[in-house]
């Protein structure tokens, strides 16, 4: 019997360093893109006064072979709290036997992979000398797209905004200290995005905090904060004047305010989506066509993603001997794993 290995928040960032994972993000959109996965919408129980909700992504991905689902909370009033917004598990189950193989940290997996997917996204998309970076937003998801810029492109100045100035000028302090870089605090988002050519916006926004009037030629978007079809942090001008993508085209028709919201004001029309990320990296689909082209890619985060990741981790693992392996059912132990 395969004993299920139980991987924790702080191990699955020792097993999963953003440039494998960008590579690894990379290989999973190729396959979904070829038609190797099946990938159902996520759905989502609300708590009756929708303060918070229980996400169910389950999914089969082909390459890497990997077959199982994430189970995630997401509480946006946790912002600013001890408690992160997403918080859950990642199951992993055996393809031919269904057996459990392992259950891993999903903040962790969730923080890292969806970076790793805007760093595929950046260097696919991005102008090659790109590295005038702005960040809005100062929580977790700014802090994992700090890490993938810097893992992609030739980052040379970072300003960061965030509706709380304390915690903008924290998040400044810290990342400066991690990568040996200066980050500047400004006290707008169009004082930050204003001459930037790459933006990440991972705010938990339900309006617009990205104008497209502020977008110089060129710049690269990657939107990630609105996951849900009735928030939004871009504009529809932001929408309208960029190549839009998308990691999975299904589920920006369901669920991505960004887009839904500037389709509904006229502003675009479905033919906008120009493709998935993974149409463009098998050269299915063109990405940018020219230096002063403005681009955009669309992140709600998807199934695929965190069963490539979770494969990984627990590849790592079992050649680490890292987590706790429990063999579950009756009469079964619990065991420390080792090497």
């Amino acid at each position: 019997m395969t004993a299920t290995r139980i991987v924790t928040h702080d191990d699955v960032y020792r097993l999963l360093p953003m440039p494998e994972c960008i590579d690894a993000m990379d290989l999973a959109l190729r396959s979904l893109s070829r038609g190797d996965a099946v990938l159902p919408l996520r759905s989502m129980v609300w708590l009756p006064d929708r303060t918070a909700l229980l996400g169910l992504m389950p999914g089969y991905l082909g390459e890497p072979r990997s077959f199982g689902l994430k189970v995630v909370s997401i509480v946006p009033g946790n912002h600013g709290t001890e408690f992160d917004s997403h918080q859950g598990v990642v199951m992993l189950f055996g393809v031919e036997h269904g057996e459990p193989l392992a259950v891993i940290d999903a903040s962790s997996i969730t923080a890292i992979r969806t970076a790793a997917v805007s760093g595929v996204a950046t260097r696919t998309l991005a102008n090659p000398n790109a590295g005038n970076l702005a960040i809005l937003g100062s929580g977790v998801q700014a802090r994992s797209h700090l890490a993938a810029m810097l893992a992609v492109r030739p980052v040379w100045r970072v300003r960061v905004w965030s509706r709380n100035a304390e915690h903008a000028r924290g998040f400044a302090a810290a990342e400066a200290a991690r990568h040996g870089i200066a980050v500047e605090v400004t006290g707008t988002a169009e004082a930050a995005v204003r001459g930037a050519d790459l933006i990440c916006t991972a705010t938990a926004a339900r309006e617009p905090v990205l104008h497209g009037a502020w977008l110089a030629p060129g710049a690269h978007v990657n939107a990630v904060g609105a996951c849900f079809k009735d928030g939004r942090e871009l504009d529809g001008a932001a929408v309208a004047h960029a190549r839009l993508y998308v990691d999975r085209r299904e589920s920006a028709m369901a669920e991505a305010g960004d887009f839904l919201l500037a389709r509904a004001e006229g502003a675009v029309g479905d033919a906008h989506i120009l493709g998935e990320l993974g149409d463009v990296l098998l050269g299915q689909v063109p990405g940018r066509a020219g230096a002063d082209d403005i681009t955009l890619f669309e992140s709600l985060g998807i199934a695929i993603e965190d069963l490539a990741a979770a494969h990984h981790i627990l590849r790592r693992a079992n050649e680490t001997g890292t987590g706790l392996a429990v063999e579950l059912g009756p009469g079964r132990s619990v065991h420390t794993a080792q090497p």
